[in-house]
């Protein structure tokens, strides 16, 4: 392990902090969230895995359990724990001797989520809150609690607290934030008339009893905190002033020991979008929000929300705004992000990029992934270091593009000696593409590193080299990847030629002016990023799909940002139409729809027809050398599902093995890319 950087030993994150007995060894903490890691709402092997690993990467304290339920009328919907039983106190006490071990102190939130859950999940209860507010983002219509219901949340906290505690946490987080506390707290929800609502002092009744019963449980030593709001941000909701209040009355019972400050009303996918920005929302936008209840109480301040680089976390804690600053995302992008910068390896830290890809699933009701770091949240399988092989071999890798790039770093860090060739004259792939227009530009930052990796680890690289199968041949390889990527697919319709494709125009090759159909058959990003870039030329676009949604894949915050965007920019939504046919019209285009759900055909005239349908493999070189491959170019599924090499020899005289990544062999993403990339070479 090299030895941490003697510039390092100023760096303001670096330092200790004293939260009262609790000695952390740095100012850098991974905040609650779900990762949906969960097993019949416990923290099991994977997910102590997932929390054990950035702990070994060093960063001083990880938070679990993101909006850990405490009851049974607040249901999982996005694959969160369940504290409301004493199951799940000997996996706690698995995961914190695990995360302890490696030096990092961990707590846990609990929470009674209140409107924000379904009512048709778990146990089909009713879903509570303060008053019948329905939230647009969970959209349940809850019930009004009763004065017995109110008792029976408290205790239910105090209950769920003490299982923490006897789980071994070193703390405990209550999560005030837009759940139940905090929509008792919230003029937006709470319409109550009797002593929960009204004054801003009724509506905190809530939280000071939930406060006190939870200290009377665990005891005047166990660590406490809270998330709270520092501004709800939203007309008619809880002001700045507001919250300096709140803090200020809790700080004063003297039984919480830090706030963790958030900003922003979560209550619809673009509040969502504010509180977990991907990209095209600015970067730690809520950290004045956390400064302003930070000089208001003498209690100490985390924030969470928006903070991905090193940069702006370390102008927070350096000019006093936070004690403590929450990198989350950042840690899936880089579990190991605290011991690079301890070590002076600070440019090599893989950087969250806002994809937003982790958040998105989890609200799809998927397992949390980083979009360009597969191995993170399977660290059972996959490392996140690679051990240097026990022989150097020949690795060739046909394409430049993310699976070839990431195929390429991980051989080279195993000690193998790679060429990569790419056929233009820039590496990147797709990425260049994607990263077009605005919103999306920051995605270029997963080439930027990888191109960063295989210089830094020697990867030869050949670019404006079109590579053959005897141009791979010729280097004598133990191990062919082909990452060739694809070819934007035709619409197989009448007329399908006359159309262009989404890569005409963000490669710059086509800027079609006038009035603009761009059909989007995929539903991801690309027809978005399109879209906007066609702005900039067009006077009108008009984006269809036969999707019931425009942008019909992507997760709530990715989608509310793309499309308040393009809605900004002036683009027309029509959804349910599929692309029949297209013809010439004079100078122009005649078009043929069809309403998926009626069978209307329907005509218009317009300048230029785009198409997005995803692209098909650009596989020639692949198949030319199965031949002479030892596995004929087939891999194991079975073991790669297993985290185990895929190769096995078929044919034994061949000279090398052969596979195939990413979008030559089918279309799909920059997530799908790298996973395959890591589970094909990280073994060899």
């Amino acid at each position: 392990m090299p030895q941490p950087s003697t510039q390092t030993h100023a760096d303001p994150l670096l330092q200790p902090f004293a939260l009262r007995h609790l000695s952390l060894r740095n100012r850098i903490v991974s905040t609650a969230h779900a990762p949906a890691y969960v097993e019949d709402g416990h923290p099991r092997d994977r997910y102590r895995l997932y929390h054990e690993e950035k702990a070994k990467g060093g960063l001083g304290l990880t938070i679990i359990g993101g909006s850990t339920n405490i009851a049974p009328d607040s249901p999982s919907v996005f694959g969160q724990l369940y504290a409301g039983d004493d199951s799940i106190i000997p996996w706690f006490q698995r995961l914190t001797d695990g995360v302890r071990s490696h030096g990092a102190a961990v707590m846990c939130q609990i929470t009674h989520m209140g409107r924000r859950t379904a009512w048709d999940d778990g146990h089909w209860l009713p879903v509570a809150s303060p008053s019948a507010v329905r939230e647009r983002a969970h959209r349940a219509f809850p019930k009004t609690m009763e004065d017995a219901d109110i008792s029976r949340i408290i205790r239910q906290f105090a209950d769920a607290a003490l299982r923490v505690q006897r789980g071994g946490f070193d703390g405990i987080e209550l999560l005030s934030h837009s759940h139940l506390l905090g929509q008792f707290l919230s003029p937006l929800v709470n319409q109550r008339e009797d002593d929960y609502g009204g004054s801003l002092e009724n509506r905190l009744r809530l939280t000071l009893q939930v406060l006190d019963a939870v200290r009377e449980a665990v005891g005047p030593d166990f660590i406490l905190g809270m998330r709270i709001t520092g501004d709800e941000l939203e007309t008619g909701g809880l002001s700045a002033d507001d919250c300096v209040q709140v803090a200020q009355t809790l700080a004063n019972t003297g039984a919480v020991d830090f706030f963790n400050v958030l900003a922003g009303a979560p209550y619809d996918d673009l509040g969502l979008a504010g509180w977990v920005p991907p990209m095209g929302q600015p970067a730690g936008a809520h950290l004045s929000v956390a400064a302003r209840i930070r000089h208001s109480v003498d209690v100490p301040i985390l924030h969470a929300g928006g903070v991905a680089d090193l940069a702006t976390a370390r102008e927070a804690v350096k000019n006093g705004w936070v004690d403590l600053i929450g990198m989350t995302r950042a840690h899936l992008a880089d579990p190991h992000l605290v011991s690079k910068l301890k070590h002076g390896d600070e440019d090599r830290i893989r950087p969250c990029v806002g994809m937003g890809y982790c958040v998105d699933r989890v609200n799809q009701g998927k397992d949390a992934l980083c979009g360009h770091n597969a191995a993170t949240g399977r660290e059972a399988r996959f490392p996140q270091r690679f051990e240097t092989a026990p022989q150097r071999q020949k690795v060739v890798v046909v394409g430049g593009g993310p699976a070839g790039l990431e195929a390429a770093r991980i051989c080279a860090a195993r000690g193998h000696a790679v060429v990569l060739f790419e056929a233009t004259d820039h590496l990147g792939g797709q990425i260049r593409l994607a990263a077009q227009g605005t919103t999306r530009r920051q995605i270029q930052g997963v080439a930027d590193w990888l191109i960063s990796e295989i210089d830094h680890l020697g990867v030869e690289v050949r670019t404006n080299c079109f590579a053959e199968a005897d141009t791979v041949c010729a280097e004598n390889p133990d191990l062919v990847v082909i990452a060739t990527g694809g070819w934007p697919d035709a619409m197989a319709i009448p007329g399908g030629e006359l159309a262009l494709s989404s890569w005409d125009v963000l490669g710059g090759e086509a800027r079609p002016t006038g009035d603009i159909l761009l059909f989007d058959e995929a539903g991801d990003q690309a027809a978005g990023v399109c879209a906007q870039v066609l702005t900039h030329s067009a006077a009108t676009v008009t984006m269809i799909t036969p999707d019931r949604a425009i942008a019909h894949d992507l997760g709530p915050t990715n989608s509310a940002v793309v499309l308040r965007d393009l809605a900004r920019a002036g683009v027309n939504f029509e959804c349910f139409q599929d692309l029949v046919s297209i013809k010439h019209q004079g100078n122009r285009k005649q078009v043929q729809l069809r309403h998926v759900l009626t069978g209307e055909v329907t005509e218009r005239v317009i300048d230029a027809v785009v198409v997005e349908a995803g692209s098909r493999p650009m596989d020639m070189v692949f198949h030319d050398l199965q031949a002479g491959s030892r596995n004929l170019g087939q891999l194991d599924q079975s073991a790669m599902i297993d985290g185990h090499s895929p190769f096995g020899v078929q044919n034994a005289e061949g000279s090398y093995m052969l596979a195939r990544l990413g979008d030559a062999v089918a279309s799909r993403n920059i997530h799908a890319a790298l996973y395959d990339a890591l589970r094909v070479c990280k073994d060899f």
